[in-house]
């Protein structure tokens, strides 16, 4: 304690903290403070990724319900499916799926595809004078885009007592068998609480860097994956080690295809061919170079390529 003392000992708690300086200086840190840090950081891009307007995206679906309902008689009920309805929605990275549902209008009446046609014509018309606002049409839904990064997917939907048919997708002229959106949020939301309400944000986070590396995963086959990487997870619930889990689950379950539990098709997953297809394993290799580029990260304790991926520089 006091005394100029020039024996140079160092006693143990203060070697550490100078091993720690040391390590800092050369752009190392001791485990512990690595994965504190690191941790923060994501939970820092998930408030980031939470801090979306929905009276903004509220203003959006009114309008655009308010365009079906003009010439039709009856009002369209709308009903989330996607994202939203499953809490995994991230702004300028998710489609908002619409129900649009027109049972008791007189579009009941038309095919699927005179629906489909009532949408486009009606919302483009709505529309016509706002800078900055695209809509196009697919064999099953309208998407309407917005200068924000926001995306909503009007798809024309009657309802049953239990579910939906919307647009087929073998035969865009006919309505599809019964889907079930509710069934996969279900599952999804026990795979959650299963997990101290943890795969969602995970699912979020996950969202983002395969959207920055432009790798093509569907928001319903991310959340899939999901399921699967977690249904039996028995590991850390710390933000990065869930990450770098779900990576490596969806490094090798993506070669293999998932079926559907809603019902809408046999896969959730058709758009990537069958299994081991050279689509399925383009995205694999791709899944594993963002695998080891974490795993390379955890080797080296590099804060800064997490903030670089996060965007925190």
């Amino acid at each position: 304690m006091g005394g100029s003392g020039g024996s140079g000992y160092i006693p143990r708690s203060s070697s550490a903290g100078v091993d720690r300086l040391v390590q800092q200086a050369g752009g190392r840190i001791d485990e512990s403070s690595y994965n504190v840090q690191v941790n923060d950081l994501l939970r820092e891009a998930l408030k980031e990724i939470n801090q979306r307007d929905p009276q903004k995206t509220w203003e959006y679906i009114n309008a655009l319900k308010e365009a079906i309902n003009e010439g039709i008689e009856g009002t369209v009920d709308l009903a989330f499916g996607g994202s939203v309805r499953k809490h995994t929605y991230v702004n300028g990275l998710s489609d908002v799926d619409l129900l649009v549902q027109v049972n008791n209008t007189s579009l009941a009446q038309s095919s699927p595809q005179e629906a489909l046609r009532h949408f486009e014509a009606q919302i483009k018309t709505a529309l016509s004078n706002v800078a900055g606002i695209e809509v196009s049409s697919g064999n099953l839904a309208v998407t309407v885009s917005y200068p924000d990064g926001t995306q909503l997917q009007l798809l024309p939907a009657i309802r049953t007592a239990s579910g939906f048919r919307i647009i087929s997708s073998s035969n865009p002229d006919q309505w599809s068998n019964v889907v079930r959106p509710s069934a996969f949020a279900r599952k999804l939301t026990d795979v959650n609480q299963a997990n101290s309400g943890r795969v969602v944000p995970i699912i979020k986070l996950f969202k983002g860097l395969i959207n920055d590396r432009k790798i093509k995963l569907s928001g319903y086959h991310a959340e899939s994956l999901a399921i699967k990487a977690f249904e039996d997870y028995q590991g850390s619930t710390s933000h990065k080690e869930m990450l770098l889990h779900m990576c490596r689950a969806a490094t090798n379950f993506v070669k293999s295809p998932i079926a559907d539990r809603t019902g809408q098709s046999l896969h959730v997953d058709d758009y990537l061919g069958a299994a081991n297809s050279q689509q399925r394993r383009q995205v694999s290799e791709s899944l594993s170079r963002l695998t080891q580029q974490i795993e390379t990260a955890d080797a080296q304790r590099s804060i800064a390529r997490w903030q670089e991926w996060l965007g925190d520089e």
